[in-house]
């Protein structure tokens, strides 16, 4: 366990650029109730095996010395975390035992709704849901999966009970204008954040034709937006937020792709094998579940996170440079959404 000399040497997370480190994105499963076309190959993926995955028991133990190395926020992503089984029991440990100040879940919403009564009783802080379109064709082209029913009705009953709730919608290059302005409906009436995010090279597809859009997300939405403006903000964001006229609610560029927030990253990954990832595009830096398995306590293995953090690299195209030998492969159900 930690002395208290050692929780005070490392209480704040800095990286070798000064970046302080306060978020944690972790996924729990690579396993998922939907097979979005640019998250998985048509032929699906080999999942992994259940003992290269983290149990809760050693991602409890992850989180806990993340909060002792200063993360305050924790994000829980998959795969499709509720796909995994006790996926609500373990975000009521985080929250409740652990203590995680700022406690966020990624989801596609298919199975959602059952779960949202409990995630307001602990007090989620914010739920991030997937929804590329509202066209009932075009969702289930892009998902392979006929669950654009289950996904509204999660939508609707997470603001009916005020859970904070952002809308994250990738945009692909046959994304019709109509769709995007459908989805902006959403928050024409209701103060949700609709985040429209770059697609990126996470596919698992080892070749085909490129799918990325003809211009920046930016400018589309401009040209569909008149009068839309940028807000500015204090909070380290990995969206650029702006408003649109007339609008209860904002809308957000995540421009991962471009790598165009990388000066003020705070966020590392741990993958559902328990690799740490300092940046979305390197290979992950050290395997911490061998360490825990090997039987390390929680100060060795907040040192090898404290280590790995001062090696980052300063953004996300030179740790691709320098870490991908081949070109990206992987898929982004398996690396964590």
């Amino acid at each position: 366990m930690f002395t208290d000399t050692a929780t005070q040497a490392v209480s704040t997370l800095i990286d070798n650029f000064g970046r302080e480190i306060s978020y944690l994105r972790l996924s729990i499963t690579d396993r998922c109730n939907l097979r979005c076309r640019y998250c998985m190959p048509e032929e699906g993926v080999t999942f992994l095996d259940h003992s290269k995955i983290l149990s809760y028991e050693e991602m409890e133990t992850l989180v806990r010395v993340a909060l002792r190395l200063g993360i305050k926020k924790v994000r829980i992503t998959g795969g499709e975390p509720f796909a995994r089984k006790g996926c609500m029991d373990f975000l009521e440990r985080l929250k409740l035992q652990l203590g995680v100040p700022a406690l966020h879940v990624t989801t596609n919403g298919v199975v959602l709704q059952q779960y949202l009564a409990d995630l307001k009783r602990i007090g989620i802080s914010g739920i991030n849901l997937s929804l590329d379109t509202i066209n009932r064709g075009r969702f289930e082209n892009i998902t392979r999966r006929d669950q654009l029913d289950s996904v509204l009705s999660s939508f609707y009953e997470a603001l009916r009970l005020s859970i904070p709730l952002k809308v994250n919608s990738v945009i692909q290059a046959d994304t019709t204008d109509d769709e995007i302005v459908e989805l902006a409906k959403l928050i024409t009436m209701h103060p949700v954040s609709l985040r429209f995010i770059e697609l990126m090279p996470f596919s698992g597809k080892k070749s085909g034709a490129d799918n990325t859009p003809a211009i920046s997300v930016e400018e589309r939405l401009r040209s569909l937006f008149p009068g839309m403006t940028e807000i500015s903000s204090d909070v380290i964001e990995t969206a650029r937020i702006f408003h649109i006229p007339g609008a209860a609610g904002t809308v957000g560029i995540i421009e991962g792709h471009s790598r165009k927030f990388c000066s003020t990253c705070n966020k590392i990954r741990i993958t559902s094998q328990g690799i740490l990832k300092t940046c979305l595009y390197d290979r992950g830096v050290c395997d911490l579940r061998s360490l825990i398995r090997e039987g390390a306590d929680d100060e060795q293995v907040a040192n090898v996170i404290v280590n790995r953090v001062s090696k980052r690299y300063e953004h996300g195209k030179l740790a691709e440079e320098k870490t991908l030998q081949t070109p990206v492969q992987e898929t982004m159900s398996r690396i964590g959404g």
